[in-house]
């Protein structure tokens, strides 16, 4: 009897997401270093909508989360950003695994647990689209506490800074001129690059006063203009971008401490300091309107109740007031990419102008037209081609 031959199998890959790993406690410092490809492990409770489009935008090919994603208080956006991407997300597999993984190694996350070879190190629970929706069904109940919470923050704020609503006592003198003058004040928050990229018209027919709240700077950088003030805590911001020629504000606390000054000073970048508790983004308005501004239009700002809890920060009930407190000057900009939409295409307008071209040149055909005409016609073709390459670049 003739026996089978055997045949060695081949090694199969191994089942999972596989990766280099990067592990920060803080989102957007981690979103800085990541690639493509890459499994980012975070300590984020209640993930926000702006980080979780930061780890989209960056492409990595997983999230695990320390802690977790959606914790009940309030129906937060992030997860269900990440599920819709396509991203698969693993929660609460312990804030150990930070002790125990290095930066830069080979990770592989299967069925919930994460493995360094072979060896088993942590595993949580795996979210999809349906355990999102159940968990966002059950965090909406607890919307109540989070608005009393929000309503004691607002009174909490009102008290500590009434001096600086009503009276802009505390306010630094600043070398940017803004009286009667237009403000664009640029966020890194929800949709600023689809909005920013919507009002270049308008930035470049107004000039309006730039003002960038840290990352906003590297963004308006990004779209080819140069901030006026740079305002923030500098924890999100570019070396390249502080060092622009711009005026830098620093947020620092109402103690007198400011660690973005420590930064600043190895940079070599001058500054001034302005103590005041809320966000970055209400001062840059108080700034913006002490100073006499005329308009104060916002790009990637905090409009809603349910973004202000997403934010997840108490001191978020301080936006609220601010926008208050600066009234009708505040335009916001939020959503003018998805509201207006020019019906005329680049395209179309080439079309047009290629036909009209056309049609010049069979009436100079026609008319038996000599040679100057002719060399008039090819310089202002060259003209035209010209225009069409600084168009698209």
């Amino acid at each position: 009897m003739k026996l089978p031959s055997l045949r060695r199998a081949r090694p199969t890959e191994l089942p999972g997401v596989t990766g280099v790993v990067r592990l920060d406690r803080r989102t957007k410092n981690l979103t800085k270093r990541l690639k493509p490809g890459e499994i980012a492990v975070i300590d984020h409770v209640d993930l926000d909508r702006v980080s979780a489009e930061a780890l989209v935008d960056c492409r990595v090919a997983a999230v695990v989360n320390v802690a977790d994603s959606i914790s009940g208080r309030y129906p937060n956006l992030g997860p269900e950003i990440l599920v819709e991407a396509g991203i698969p997300l693993v929660d609460g597999v312990g804030r150990e695994v930070f002790s125990i993984l290095h930066e830069g190694e080979q990770v592989r996350l299967d069925d919930a647990t994460l493995y360094r070879g072979h060896e088993a190190v942590a595993k949580g629970m795996a979210q999809d689209s349906k355990s999102v929706a159940e968990l966002m069904d059950d965090a909406r109940s607890g919307l109540s506490a989070q608005l009393e919470a929000f309503t004691a923050n607002t009174l909490e704020y009102l008290r500590r800074e009434k001096d600086l609503l009503l009276d802009g006592v505390g306010v630094p003198a600043i070398h940017t001129p803004m009286e009667g003058k237009h403000v664009l004040i640029v966020v890194r928050g929800y949709d600023y690059r689809e909005d920013l990229v919507a009002l270049k018209p308008y930035i470049r027919e107004y000039r309006p006063v730039l003002i960038g709240v840290d990352g906003g700077a590297d963004a308006l950088v990004e779209n080819g203009f140069v901030p006026d003030l740079i305002l923030g805590d500098m924890d999100s911001v570019k070396d390249e971008t502080l060092k622009c020629g711009a005026e830098v504000v620093v947020h620092a606390y109402r103690d007198g401490r400011a660690p973005g000054a420590e930064r600043l000073e190895r940079l070599g970048v001058e500054s001034i300091e302005f103590p005041a508790t809320g966000t970055s983004e209400d001062i840059a308005m108080l700034l913006a309107d002490s100073k006499g501004a005329s308009l104060i239009v916002a790009v990637g700002t905090h409009n809603s109740l349910v973004e202000f809890l997403d934010k997840g920060r108490p001191g978020m009930a301080s936006t609220f007031i601010t926008r208050l407190r600066v009234g009708a000057k505040l335009v916001d900009a939020k959503g003018v990419s998805r509201l207006y939409r020019s019906r005329v295409s680049t395209f179309q307008v080439v079309a047009l102008m290629a036909a009209g071209l056309f049609a010049v040149g069979v009436a100079m055909v026609a008319i038996g037209a000599d040679d100057v005409v002719w060399s008039i016609l090819r310089a202002r073709w060259g003209d035209f081609v010209y225009w069409i390459r600084e168009l698209f670049t």
